[in-house]
């Protein structure tokens, strides 16, 4: 595992110390790269990796020009090996580590910190066949809302079997691609609707009302 551009590039990372966290190939991550590209990110982005193993996605970020990471891992193991290959990096300033449920906490944001720009989640496959608002990984995108920027992107990482709704709060999709057995869903952060108050609906012309007689 290493990561394959900017100014890391060629850096060789440590992998996790199991088989679980199923890190992705240099094809992959390049051809994810590619797409949010497309966007300007992720530089000068604040970033999130969530379910991160050893932050290949993260760590490809920084080495790409993010401002900043911050990295979501509950295992204690796995948190220790994306430590060291931070370290590697030199890139402890612009990136945070938090040992965490990622179900439970999201992209972390401490108070005053802007909201992230790009948001990549990996969640164990098992725990992403539920789709719905009230599952797991349905009350995590609900969450994201709260912690992405208007115009930001969260990246969803499943098994291809596996097809997200089209929008989970203001979070739309708007593409998917396929790789072996994974897909990736990429989501945009829409702007909040306005809320329409009864004043707003008494000023509005009689044309624009609804007739309900």
């Amino acid at each position: 595992m290493r990561i394959i551009s900017g100014k890391y590039r060629g850096m060789k990372l440590l992998s996790p110390p199991d088989i679980s966290t199923r890190p992705v190939t240099d094809r992959v991550k390049e051809a994810v790269f590619s797409i949010i590209f497309r966007y300007g990110l992720p530089e000068g982005c604040k970033v999130a990796d969530i379910f991160c193993g050893t932050g290949s996605f993260g760590l490809e970020c920084l080495s790409r020009g993010a401002e900043t990471v911050s990295f979501v891992e509950l295992n204690r193991k796995v948190c220790s090996r994306l430590e060291r290959n931070i370290e590697k990096t030199g890139a402890g300033e612009q990136a945070k580590v938090f040992c965490t449920n990622a179900f439970k906490a999201g992209a972390p944001l401490p108070a005053g910190e802007r909201k992230y720009d790009l948001v990549f989640v990996d969640p164990p496959f098992p725990m992403s066949y539920d789709i719905s608002l009230k599952s797991k990984l349905g009350r995590l995108l609900l969450l994201l809302n709260e912690q992405t920027a208007e115009g930001g992107r969260v990246l969803v990482r499943t098994h291809r079997r596996v097809t997200l709704l089209p929008e989970y709060g203001l979070l739309s999709v708007y593409d998917r691609r396929e790789w072996s057995k994974m897909a990736e869903t990429f989501l945009i952060m829409e702007p909040a609707k306005p809320e329409i108050s009864d004043a707003d609906e008494e000023q509005q012309p009689d044309n624009q009302k609804t007739d309900n007689t």
